[in-house]
């Protein structure tokens, strides 16, 4: 028998495209690790930060930082032939999340970036995915002049799940953050696995 369509691909190689967010707090450096993974031009939607936003936007740790990101962030990186993660950046302030919720729909999981000099910003990032049953995993930007943690600990003080991975990363390197978004794959691969066979139980 002739297949209807002898040149489509069958189901085993067929490509898949997987949604990710990159998120946390302000001036952890989303748009860094997107631009560094993306194999396309980003997409960016920064504006410079002026002065009526210092007032609201807390920059102590990130003086240089002179533009924000006011909607998202969007790259594209082939992890292996068939499998594509689209990547999604969030806007990091307050006065922007009401963008997470469009963000959020579809996605596999979500990379949370943490900045050891400013930890607490990334507290609402992971309240939000973990209220939400979005798989995540910690990657800890490793910038220069912060001090040095390692993963047990930000896991303890951030008191996440067990389980949550928490990984150490240079978000301005490439193969840094592939290695993040290949762990953040597996994990959330076991996550949504087990979910159904939790619901069984």
């Amino acid at each position: 028998m002739v297949p209807e369509h002898p040149d489509a691909p069958d189901a085993e190689t067929a490509a898949s495209a997987l949604k990710i967010l990159v998120a946390g707090g302000f001036g952890v450096g989303r748009t860094t690790l997107v631009g560094a993974v993306s194999e396309i031009r980003p997409l960016r939607t920064e504006e410079l930060l002026s002065e009526a936003g210092r007032s609201v936007d807390d920059t102590d740790g990130v003086d240089r930082k002179v533009t924000t990101t006011v909607a998202m962030d969007f790259g594209r990186i082939t992890i292996r032939s068939g499998l594509s993660l689209y990547l999604f950046g969030t806007p990091g302030q307050d006065r922007f999340w009401f963008l997470w919720d469009e963000l959020a729909q579809g996605a596999l999981g979500t990379v949370v970036l943490a900045d050891t000099r400013r930890l607490e910003d990334c507290f609402p990032a992971v309240d939000y995915f973990e209220h939400r049953r979005i798989p995540f995993v910690v990657a800890v930007n490793c910038f220069e002049g912060a001090g040095r943690h390692d993963a047990r600990s930000v896991c303890r003080a951030l008191d996440l799940d067990a389980g949550t991975p928490v990984v150490l990363c240079d978000a301005r390197e490439r193969d840094s953050g592939k290695e993040v978004l290949i762990r953040l794959v597996e994990y959330a691969g076991r996550t949504h696995t087990a979910r159904p066979l939790d619901s069984v139980g």
